[in-house]
C-alpha cells in the first residue's frame, strides 16, 4: 500500500512485501540535508530512505545504495566489519553527485539473522570460524536477507532504473528479480583494517564480492567507478573534479577552451602556444582520456597542427574528429599522417580530398553543413551512430561557440590565464541579447590550475534531465 488506490496496493504486493510510506522530514547530515522518508512493511519492519535531489520516474538512472542495518558498525563504530564506513561513503557519494538515495534496511542485522545471533556468530569467529561457517553452524543461511521491501521502496520513489552502489552481485540479482532495472553496479570497497581483513577476504572468496581495484583514483575514474576512499589531497581533487562526469553514462558532450583575461584564445597571428599553463594542459588531457571522441574545427588543425592525444596522463586516446566542410586541412597535418588514434575527417558535400592514411576515414556529411561550419546535431548524431557518445569539443572558438549556442554542451570548461593579449582570435562568441537578463548562465564551479582559473559551467546535469 505504497499509495492509496486498490490498484496501487495490488501493484505494491506484486514484487514483494507491501510497504507503506508513513512520514517524510529533513535530516541534516555532515554531507548536507537529505529528505528522510519512513516506511513500514507489512511484516512490521520499519525502513528509511535518505534521498538527495530530484528523483522521480522516467529520469536517468540514479545512484542507489541499499544499506543493511548494522548496529555494531553503523552506531558503535565496530572495526570487525566495514558497514559504518560504507554507510558514510554512500551518503558522501550521493551528496557529491547531488542526486540519488540510500535505503536503510532494518531487519538485516547479521545478514538477516538478528543482532543476538550475530553476536553468537562473532563468538564463533573468535574461535576461528569465518563469517559464513559461523552462520551455518548456528543453523542459518550464509545470507538470509530479503530485498523485496527494498524493491517496493524504490518503486515508490520512482527509482525503477538505477545505478547500484554495491560490491555484492547478489543484491543486483535480487533487485532485478523484483522488477528493478540495474543499469550498472558500482563497487563500494573500503580499505581493509587488521581487525576486518579476514572478514573482507571471506566476502570476496566465498560470497563473490568484488575485490579492490588497483591503479589509484584516476584509474578507477577511467574504469567508470567513483573512488570512495581517497586519502591524498591530489587524488581527492581528481575525484572532486571528474567524478561528476560519470553520472552521464554513455552520452555526454563537454567543451573546453583556454583563453586570456580579455577573452582571446590566440594572438592575431594565430599563435596559441601556450595561452594557459601546464596544469591546464594536464586537465585537458584528462578530459580527452575520459571521452570517446575529441572534436576540432579545420582552422585549429591548420593553425596548431594539434595531436589530440593523451600524453600528460595515463589513459586511452580518443577518436579524433576534424570538422572540415570545405576540405581545407593540409594533407600533411599530424592528425592525418600519424596513426596515434583513429581519425574521422568530416567534409562537406563539395569538398574534395585525396588518398588518406589507413587510420583516417573520410566521412561526407551531407546535411547540416553551411559556410560557417557543421550542424552540431548532425555531427553528434553521426558519432553516436558509431558508438561515440562521450564527446569533447576542444576548439577552436567558433566550433565551441556553435555547440554552446546550439544548446548541445552539457559542461563547458573555460580556463582563464592571467595575461592580456589585446587583439587576437576570440574565444566564445555568439549572437547575444540586448539585456543582460537574457545572458546565458548556468551553475558553476572553479578550480585553480597553477596560476590559471578554470570555470566549469554545468548547462545540463544528467540527474536533472
Amino acid at each position: 500500500m505504497v499509495s492509496g488506490t486498490a490498484a496501487e496496493q495490488d501493484w505494491a504486493h506484486a514484487g514483494g512485501p507491501a510497504v507503506e510510506r508513513t512520514v517524510e522530514t529533513v535530516l541534516p547530515t555532515r554531507y548536507g540535508p537529505f529528505r528522510m522518508i519512513g516506511y513500514r512493511a507489512d511484516t512490521d519492519v520499519e525502513h528509511l530512505a535518505l534521498v538527495r535531489g530530484a528523483v522521480e520516474r522516467d529520469t536517468p538512472a540514479h545512484l542507489v545504495r541499499l544499506h543493511s542495518e548494522c548496529l555494531t558498525g553503523d552506531a558503535l563504530g565496530s572495526l570487525r566489519c566495514d558497514c559504518g564506513e560504507q554507510l558514510d561513503a554512500a551518503l558522501r557519494m550521493v551528496a557529491r553527485i547531488g542526486s540519488g538515495a540510500v535505503v536503510y534496511l532494518r531487519g538485516h542485522e547479521g545478514r538477516g539473522i538478528g543482532l543476538l545471533e550475530k553476536l553468537r556468530a562473532y563468538a564463533l569467529q573468535d574461535q576461528g570460524l569465518d563469517t559464513v561457517d559461523a552462520n551455518t553452524v548456528l543453523g542459518h543461511p550464509a545470507d538470509a536477507r530479503d530485498y523485496g521491501a527494498a524493491a517496493e521502496i524504490l518503486k515508490d520513489l520512482g527509482l525503477t532504473r538505477i545505478r547500484l552502489l554495491s560490491s555484492n552481485p547478489a543484491k543486483q540479482m535480487a533487485l532485478e528479480e523484483h522488477g528493478i532495472e540495474v543499469t550498472t553496479r558500482q563497487s563500494l570497497i573500503i580499505p581493509e583494517r587488521a581487525e576486518n581483513a579476514r572478514y573482507l577476504a571471506t566476502k570476496q572468496r566465498r560470497m563473490n564480492h568484488d575485490r579492490p581495484v588497483a591503479g589509484g583514483a584516476w584509474q578507477q575514474l577511467l574504469d567508470g567507478a567513483v573512488p570512495v576512499w581517497v586519502e591524498s589531497p591530489p587524488e581527492q581533487e581528481l575525484v572532486h573534479r571528474y567524478a561528476p562526469l560519470l553520472q552521464y553514462g554513455e552520452q555526454m558532450v563537454l567543451a573546453q577552451l583556454g583563453l586570456s583575461m580579455d577573452g582571446f584564445i590566440a594572438s592575431r597571428t594565430g599563435d596559441a602556444e601556450f595561452v594557459t599553463g601546464e596544469e591546464d594542459r594536464e586537465h585537458l588531457h584528462r578530459l580527452r582520456a575520459i571521452v570517446d571522441a575529441v572534436v576540432v574545427g579545420a582552422s585549429t588543425v591548420a593553425q596548431d597542427d594539434c595531436r589530440l592525444t593523451v600524453r600528460a596522463v595515463s589513459g586511452p586516446n580518443p577518436v579524433r574528429v576534424v570538422l572540415d566542410p570545405h576540405g581545407r586541412v593540409p594533407s600533411g597535418a599530424y592528425v592525418l599522417t600519424e596513426g596515434d588514434a583513429p581519425t574521422l575527417w568530416l567534409v562537406g558535400p563539395r569538398a574534395s580530398v585525396g588518398e588518406v592514411a589507413s587510420h583516417v576515414e573520410v566521412v561526407p556529411l551531407r546535411g547540416g553543413v553551411d559556410d560557417d561550419g557543421m550542424d552540431p546535431d548532425s555531427v553528434l548524431g553521426m558519432l553516436r551512430g558509431r558508438g561515440l557518445g562521450r564527446v569533447l569539443v576542444e576548439g577552436g572558438g567558433r566550433t565551441v561557440s556553435r555547440f554552446v549556442h546550439g544548446g548541445r554542451v552539457d559542461r563547458l570548461y573555460l580556463t582563464v590565464a592571467p595575461l592580456l593579449i589585446g587583439d587576437g582570435v576570440p574565444g566564445i562568441r555568439f549572437d547575444g541579447t540586448d539585456a543582460l537578463s537574457g545572458a546565458l548562465t548556468a551553475p558553476a564551479r572553479r578550480f585553480l590550475l597553477g596560476r590559471d582559473v578554470c570555470t566549469e559551467f554545468t548547462f545540463r546535469d544528467a540527474t536533472a534531465s
